[in-house]
């Protein structure tokens, strides 16, 4: 067998997995994500623990589930018996993850788990197991085979781990109403941050660098705002500053290609109408979408009364990192 082969042969395992994870969902899920959401609605946490690669999996829904706003901790569960349950609740959800569920380790700590925590959920492939047994919820996650040769390493069975950890996570987070706003102040830094928390008036090119003139002016004056601003369009407004058009150098090609006198047109008679604009309170992430949408260079930032304030360029978000 190929590398090649070989990795698509463990790819289609892993897919089988999640099929099968697919298949298996019932009302449990429905009832774990209610008994996190209580839990957490009551100032609880959820507290994760497995061995091994399980617990490396844990250490990662722990991870999303904390990130998306519900509280967890991963616990070591060779370091709980020598004190680290102390971080155990009485309102806590402990989320067991154990594919057979007999795993020695874990099942030695269920009986203090039991006795501390108010509820315990099972992420596991054994549906019979001690584990199951001792818990108040089981989620199924049991797959037809492991990817590798031997049936042995945990392989399509923690990968249908993680990915049930990542339904259970976005659930709860839909559940709780978790929003951008919410989002934000758990990732201030890094590209995530910037896109949460940067607004449309933070990016925009304002004052000199902003391109406004009346309707009534001509194309040859429109040229000149575009050339001091250093922009490739023009914001077109009427006797009272509100957004009515928008002129740009594409406008201009395609004008001068069907009349050379194009330039001294009056605006209202060549510019676009219903241009495409964003509101200057707007995340920046919305102007990136509406540019990768639309495939236009510039995009004029208005305010509640529809007034051009600002012009967002689609050459300052490398700079700022938003693409």
């Amino acid at each position: 067998m190929t590398h090649l082969a070989c990795a698509r042969d463990v790819l289609r395992i892993e897919m089988e997995g999640l099929r099968a994870l697919l298949r298996q969902l019932d009302a449990s899920f429905t009832a774990a994500v209610d008994c996190i959401t209580e839990c957490l609605s009551k100032r609880g946490k959820v507290i994760v623990v497995g061995i091994g690669k399980s617990g490396n999996v844990g250490q990662k829904i722990a991870a999303t589930l904390t990130s998306t706003g519900s509280t967890s901790v991963l616990l070591n569960a060779v370091d709980a018996v020598h004190g680290d349950l102390g971080i155990v609740n009485d309102g806590d959800v402990v989320l067991a993850l154990s594919y057979s569920g007999e795993t020695d380790e874990l099942l030695h700590l269920l009986p203090a788990l039991a006795r501390l925590a108010w509820k315990i959920i099972a992420i596991t492939g054994g549906t019979r197991s001690a584990l199951a047994r001792h818990s108040h919820i089981v989620l199924n996650v049991r797959v037809p085979r492991e990817a590798c040769p031997f049936n042995l390493a945990p392989t399509a069975s923690t990968t249908a781990m993680l990915a049930l950890g990542d339904a259970l996570a976005i659930a709860v987070m839909r559940a709780r109403g978790f929003d951008h706003a919410q989002y934000a102040k758990f990732h201030p830094a890094g590209s995530i941050g910037r896109a949460l928390l940067l607004k449309v008036c933070d990016v925009m090119r304002t004052g000199d660098r902003n391109p406004v003139i009346s309707k009534d002016a001509t194309v040859r004056d429109a040229l000149l705002v575009m050339t001091r601003a250093k922009a490739g369009s023009v914001a077109i407004v009427n006797g009272k500053g509100r957004l009515v058009g928008v002129f740009t150098d594409g406008d201009l090609r395609r004008h001068m290609a069907a009349d050379g006198d194009v330039m001294h047109h009056p605006l209202h008679k060549v510019m676009t109408r219903s241009p495409i604009v964003i509101r200057e309170s707007s995340l920046a992430a919305e102007a990136l979408k509406i540019f990768n949408q639309r495939n236009i260079d510039d995009l004029i930032a208005i305010n509640a009364r529809r007034e051009p304030v600002g012009m967002v360029d689609l050459q300052d978000l490398p700079r700022l990192k938003l693409v």
